[in-house]
């Protein structure tokens, strides 16, 4: 029974942590390709198909940042991951601003690594259009993109057009992170992008329509500092 070997890059100035990483995902299957700056991976990433990249954040150059950056300029879906040794609530959001899919603080399991790239890999495989606008269900919540329904329970919930494209944006991101800018921008536009006050008062009206407790929500998650995440507990 043959299985499809996934390709990943891996981007990091240290020799020895590149080397590390390429003994470990080679002995579980993986095509490992090297790259030792940010110019070297966007090369890389613009003439050969990658599954996944693994983006050190610290490099000399451009950056990693600026590197994840152009490389979403490339690829929309392509997973990134960041690995960093920072672990502040401001450089997560900034390597999610950036267009990272996760963030993983060095030292890191390499266990809880590869299972992290095998989901960000699984999710990024399903095609994008259909995904877009295949109904959504986690746990008692369905969401129907077409139909433009929502129920909770099997029973019709009312949600304004903005509350919507909210709740359709976080459920189609479940288990993810989403970070305050990204998701005014995904459903305002670029002029809204300091209009936090009004993503919380919409964070608000969802949780009192969606949640049985809305002080201490079971689905929408505030990741302090970063944004929101709906969670899929199933």
């Amino acid at each position: 029974m043959s299985t499809a070997i996934n390709k990943i890059l891996i981007v990091d100035d240290e020799m020895s942590i590149r080397r590390s990483l390429r003994t470990t995902l080679t002995a579980c299957c993986f095509d490992v390709t090297e790259a030792a700056r940010g110019e070297e991976a966007l090369s890389l990433v613009r003439t050969v198909h990658f599954d996944c990249v693994l983006l050190d954040m610290n490099m000399p150059g451009i950056g990693g940042l600026e590197t994840c950056r152009r490389i979403r300029l490339v690829s929309r879906r392509l997973p990134i991951l960041v690995l960093t040794v920072r672990d502040s609530a401001l450089d997560t959001v900034e390597a999610l601003e950036a267009g990272a899919d996760d963030y993983i603080t060095k030292p890191f399991n390499l266990h809880e690594l590869i299972a992290r790239m095998r989901a960000a890999i699984r999710r990024s495989s399903l095609d994008y259009e259909t995904k877009a606008q295949a109904p959504i269900s986690i746990g008692d919540i369905e969401l129907d993109p077409e139909r433009r329904v929502v129920k909770k329970t099997g029973t019709p919930v009312h949600l304004t057009p903005k509350e919507f494209e909210l709740l359709h944006h976080l459920m189609s991101s479940s288990g993810k992170p989403v970070s305050h800018e990204r998701l005014l921008k995904s459903v305002w536009g670029t002029g809204y992008h300091a209009e936090h006050e009004s993503l919380r008062t919409l964070i608000r009206q969802i949780r009192k329509k969606l949640e049985d407790d809305p002080g201490n929500p079971r689905y929408l998650l505030t990741e302090p500092h970063i944004g929101y995440r709906f969670i899929n507990d199933g």
